[in-house]
């Protein structure tokens, strides 16, 4: 350790020679010589040598201790005390300074030399110490996971901004306070509070694992998933010092988990709702088979018989079984078309330009002679000249001729029934005034409303339910009306497939169903 550069601090000239030429004999630099407090912190500060060796007995209001205690805190300069005083009181205020070396006058040279080495030895591994403890407290600030270290006893020594974070406690609160208060940790199943990990690696002196399943309490209460680890912190000589606490937020990975679980389990019902329909359709096409062909054969054979009986009687029985016949007929063939409907993926294609003034009085038609045997009044309010309707032809008159069907049925003698149709139109949607700069013309849509109104009043909170399978209004018991109880549904599932809408209402009297359909029909092209 020669080459050191030395500052004295001696307030007796000669004395301070002396030393002088001693420290040059043993390969010492003395950088300079102070006789007074002040002088040697400010030769201090200007110098900054290796070592100083400062006398306590200065004149002037700085004393030797006062002077080492600023050096050392202000400029980390090691400090040896060579002093004739060796009084406790004195002894006692150099001590509080931490003085590297403490040589009382008269003294060998070999023992200045000694000190002045374990001096600089000493100093040099307290930087290297301090070098290392920055280092660690920079790492420790700078990785993702939270932090917080405690001595033996338990007590926070360390936590790292991440910690902050997460507990809520700040560095300068958690501090000095029982781990167990800072790391609040409860079970997220059961709710009962988990034994510190802090406490558990004091006790067991091994590694403690923290579950998946467990809540941190922050300072003001709100609770946060972790998983975590505490290990204890051992010297060289394998005692146990103190205990690291790692832990992270893992929120973020259980939403993950969690979404995932709902994905697999979508997925699995996907498929169990699949081999169901697939089921269900199996199912009713073989009883649509097994049930047509009897019923088939029945009505066959009660036509037969209808030509050979002559009884009013057996005739009236007969008609009575045909009727039943058809009943089922209609039944099985509206739950297959419902079926179909149900497990169409995509809407029907609307290809077909339907011009409904030449389409409608045929639909219509049968529904005339309907109304006029049962003494009810079927009124057309169809306006002229309406635009074609780009539809499915089949589909529509399925659903014209299903409420029609309807308001005949429950619709009483000398009751009115009301068809009107009519169109407006309207810009499609997210068209601006910004076409017009463009000199771009865009056709606007077609909206055409279908409604059929009759005289019979359906109660409010019947409503909601009209569309129901299998659904009848109470209160049509009156009228024994048949029906399978589908023909609403249908009706309901063949206009969402055809990218329309239906809508119903019953106030004073009158109940009406509303079907809008929308033209697809419209062009953009460039104004001539």
């Amino acid at each position: 350790m020669s080459k050191a550069n030395i500052l004295i601090v001696e307030d007796e000239l000669l004395v301070a020679k002396d030393i002088q030429n001693r420290l040059t004999k043993f390969g010492y630099t003395v950088v300079a010589s102070a006789s007074s407090g002040s002088e040697a912190i400010q030769q201090a500060t200007e110098k900054h040598p290796d070592v100083v060796l400062m006398d306590i007995r200065l004149k002037g209001k700085i004393d030797g201790i006062e002077a080492a205690h600023r050096i050392y805190d202000s400029l980390n300069i090691p400090v040896i005390y060579l002093t004739a005083n060796a009084d406790d009181s004195t002894l006692e205020r150099a001590k509080k300074t931490e003085p590297f070396g403490y040589i009382l006058k008269p003294f060998k040279e070999k023992e200045l030399k000694t000190t002045i080495e374990i001096t600089l030895t000493k100093h040099q591994l307290e930087k290297r110490l301090k070098q290392s403890e920055q280092w660690l407290a920079t790492v420790l600030k700078s990785i993702g996971d939270a932090v917080i270290t405690s001595d033996a006893f338990g007590v926070v020594t360390f936590i790292n901004p991440v910690a902050e974070s997460l507990t809520g406690w700040k560095y300068e609160e958690a501090y000095g306070r029982d781990a167990t208060e800072i790391f609040n940790i409860t079970h997220e199943v059961t709710r009962q509070k988990i034994d510190s990990p802090v406490v558990q690696v004091l006790q067991k002196g091994t590694t403690v694992d923290i579950s998946e399943e467990t809540l941190l309490i922050t300072k003001n209460g709100t609770e946060i998933p972790i998983d975590d680890s505490a290990a204890p912190i051992r010297d060289d000589k394998g005692n146990i010092t103190g205990v690291v606490l790692v832990f992270r937020d893992i929120t973020e990975r259980k939403q993950a988990k969690e979404a995932r679980q709902k994905q697999i389990e979508q997925e699995r019902l996907v498929t169990q709702l699949e081999k169901l329909n697939q089921l269900k359709d199996d199912f009713l096409s073989t009883v649509s088979h097994e049930l047509r062909t009897p019923i088939a054969n029945m009505k066959m054979a009660i036509q037969m018989l209808s030509v050979s009986q002559n009884t009013e009687r057996s005739r009236r029985y007969l008609e009575i079984l045909q009727a039943e016949c058809t009943r089922e007929t209609e039944l099985i063939n509206d739950l297959l078309d419902l079926q179909r409907l149900e497990i169409a993926s995509f809407p029907i294609i609307l290809t077909e330009a339907i011009h409904l003034n030449d389409w409608l009085p045929k639909v219509i038609e049968p529904f005339c002679n309907r109304s006029e045997q049962r003494q009810q009044i079927l009124q057309i309010d169809i306006r002229p000249n309406l635009l074609p309707l780009l539809s499915d032809r089949a589909s529509l008159e399925r659903v014209i001729a299903e409420l029609l069907n309807n308001a005949c049925k429950y619709t009483s003698a000398n009751g009115k029934i009301v068809l009107s149709v009519e169109q407006c139109s309207q810009l499609p949607e997210n068209t601006t005034s910004s076409i017009d700069a463009t000199n771009i013309e865009v056709s606007p849509v077609i909206k055409t409303i279908f409604r059929i109104r009759n005289q019979a009043e359906i109660a409010v909170e019947q409503l909601p339910r009209i569309f129901e399978k299998f659904y009848r209004v109470p209160q049509s018991d009156r009228w024994q009306q048949g029906g399978t109880g589908l023909g609403l549904a249908l009706v309901q599932k063949l206009v969402e497939h055809l990218q329309g809408t239906i809508h119903v209402t019953s106030n004073q009297g009158w109940t009406t169903f509303t079907v809008t359909l929308s033209s697809e029909q419209q062009t953009m092209h460039c104004k001539s």
